[in-house]
């Protein structure tokens, strides 16, 4: 995000400075900019704005339409709206509803002006948590190269899904962490065990343990233990993967959040070839 200069009367000292941290929620000054945002995508006789209200569960109170419901809304539900604006799907027939997608970058410009916590997707499918970007940015270009690379699998897809359920607007701690193991197992499959259909990360953690000496990484002397080492902690850290009698306990936000960060680490790590195997 970008800092705006402090205000005038803030440097010349009248004023306390203002308190450039992300907003959380949607702060009075961002309501109105972002209440006008909404009232553009829907006319007052607007049946997807019937729709929209259906979506989100959003009944109207008495006297309202749909219509005022939607660019009325506040707090997370004025969010919920956003949200559901940037990912409508457009019509069958190709007819433009003016809906999906943010059209020459006008939200992303407001929310980073008015310093929310929330941002518009690199997709500008769906709202995110804003992230410093050199964090953000390290990932999607993981996610990129994963994508062209020739033995990764569906390794992009997963980490993608992954990084969507971790810092989407409503956050999926459960599916974050599970799509994070997936990733990596894909971006390992072809380097670990090519030859087992069925392999899983428990099952790739056993052969780089008993056979360690058939791997090499470009770290350090080339030992694999960094890469084992995460590889496990990311494979024990899944709390929710079986049932049993002490019950089942979901992983944490903040677990499943080191978890997209570590797939993000080893599914570069192993399509860019700094793991491999020794021929």
């Amino acid at each position: 995000m970008t800092l705006a200069r402090p205000p005038f009367s803030v440097r010349i000292g009248q004023s306390e400075p203002y308190d450039f941290a992300p907003y959380d929620g949607v702060p009075r000054h961002l309501v109105g900019a972002l209440q006008k945002w909404v009232a553009g995508h829907f006319s007052r006789d607007h049946e997807y704005a019937v729709e929209a209200c259906l979506r989100l569960r959003l009944a109207p109170r008495p006297g309202q339409n749909a219509y005022e419901a939607l660019v009325s809304a506040d707090g997370m539900v004025l969010l919920d709206v956003v949200d559901a604006i940037l990912g409508w799907e457009q019509s069958e027939d190709g007819e433009d509803l003016g809906l999906g997608g943010d059209f020459e970058g006008r939200l992303a410009r407001i929310l980073d002006a008015a310093g929310s916590a929330y941002r518009v997707d690199d997709a500008g499918t769906g709202l995110e948590e804003r992230l410093v970007p050199t964090v953000r940015d390290a990932v999607s270009q993981t996610i990129a190269d994963a994508s062209t690379a020739p033995d990764a699998g569906s390794a992009a897809e997963h980490l993608s899904l992954s990084w969507q359920a971790a810092y989407g607007l409503h956050p999926d701690p459960v599916r974050a962490y599970s799509e994070a193991i997936k990733a990596v197992e894909s971006a390992a499959h072809a380097v670990v065990e090519p030859n087992n259909s069925k392999a899983t990360l428990g099952t790739m953690l056993r052969v780089i343990r008993d056979a360690s000496h058939r791997f090499t990484t470009t770290l350090g002397a080339g030992s694999t233990a960094p890469a084992e080492a995460m590889m496990r902690a990311l494979w024990e850290g899944q709390t929710s993967r079986h049932g049993g009698q002490g019950g089942t306990v979901p992983e944490t936000l903040e677990a499943a959040r080191a978890g997209v960060h570590a797939a993000a680490t080893l599914v570069q790590w192993f399509t860019s070839g700094a793991v491999t195997r020794v021929t």
